[in-house]
């Protein structure tokens, strides 16, 4: 006999995928209960929460499935492993990520867990009394005394992504009062209408999307280049290119056309072009010009209004 706390859970959830269309797939180790509330407290607006045993998500992922024909949330079924859950949205992920981001807390790192980051303790002064130093030494940590306190005299790699958190490393990260690992909702995967992508895709921005479309359309011109074989990202060039062989061929024989006759002309007293354009760029200021002239004769009229002397 199915309990009716499951089948109401069940209902509830089943409701959910077909009111939404958008989630976040997040995981929620280390996550205490008053955080947890934190977070649902500022998402609830635009959000909801959704947490439960992965057996009755996978079971309800495939009895909706069945019953309605929408298999899109299926696609979700083999990421429900460890302490995920689910926040349904109709809103925007940039902003629930920022929020998310907001509601991290650090953590101090306890022996047996896995470190999510690397850590590392920089060269410096410790502030610890000499008596210290044989706790560095049985870790294979250089030091030395300076003004009666231990330094660590180079930058030390304690833990890498991935490793177990031994009982030195946490002993040693406590007593340098270090709280390397930080704990909050992590969203693992999105879920987009039946599309499903990392949420690192959400830090792409257009300015990105421009610069990566610009320089695959430069490495197209230059394989069209390399390649003799034109393409729209290379005829552009191509036209350019042979307007400079013609007009080298132009300028170096008698044969001539219009643009031609003017680059000859410049080449043959480039000291009157030169004259030329600074004529124009003269030319082009006459406003700046006449206004500090007005300036300066109205400065000049206020002081000859002056009837008075300063000194009386």
């Amino acid at each position: 006999m199915v309990s009716e706390k499951k089948i109401a859970y069940d209902k509830r959830f089943c409701e959910l995928l077909q009111k939404f269309d958008k989630a976040f797939l997040v995981n929620a180790d280390n996550v205490g209960s008053k955080q947890m509330a934190d977070i649902r407290a500022s998402l609830r607006d635009n959000c909801i929460i959704l947490f439960g045993k992965n057996t009755m998500l996978r079971r309800a992922l495939r009895s909706y499935a069945e019953r309605t024909g929408d298999d899109r949330w299926s696609i979700l079924i083999p990421s429900l492993v460890g302490n995920v859950g689910f926040i349904f949205t109709d809103g925007s992920f940039d902003e629930i990520v920022e929020t998310l981001g907001t509601f991290t807390k650090g953590a101090a790192a306890k022996s047996g867990s896995i470190s999510p980051v690397d850590v590392t303790i920089e060269a410096g002064n410790t502030g610890m009394d000499p008596s210290q130093t044989s706790f560095f030494q049985a870790l294979n940590i250089p030091t030395k005394i300076n003004r009666g306190t231990v330094e660590i005299v180079e930058n030390v790699q304690v833990l890498s992504v991935g490793d177990k958190v031994g009982t030195s490393e946490a002993a040693l990260l406590a007593k340098m009062g270090m709280k390397p690992f930080t704990y909050g909702l992590k969203a693992i995967q999105v879920f987009d209408n039946g599309s499903v992508f990392d949420p690192k895709v959400l830090d792409i921005t257009d300015d990105d999307l421009i610069a990566s479309a610009q320089a695959a359309i430069r490495n197209i011109a230059a394989f069209s280049f390399g390649a003799n074989y034109p393409t729209v990202a290379s005829i552009p060039h191509s036209i350019i290119n042979g307007y400079k062989n013609i007009l080298s061929v132009a300028i170096e024989t008698e044969i001539t056309f219009p643009l031609a006759e003017k680059v000859k002309a410049i080449l043959s007293d480039p000291e009157a072009f030169a004259a030329a354009q600074a004529a124009a760029a003269a030319a082009a200021a006459p406003a700046g010009g006449a206004a500090a002239a007005v300036v300066e004769e109205e400065e000049e009229e206020e002081e000859e209004e002056m009837e008075f002397d300063l000194f009386d």
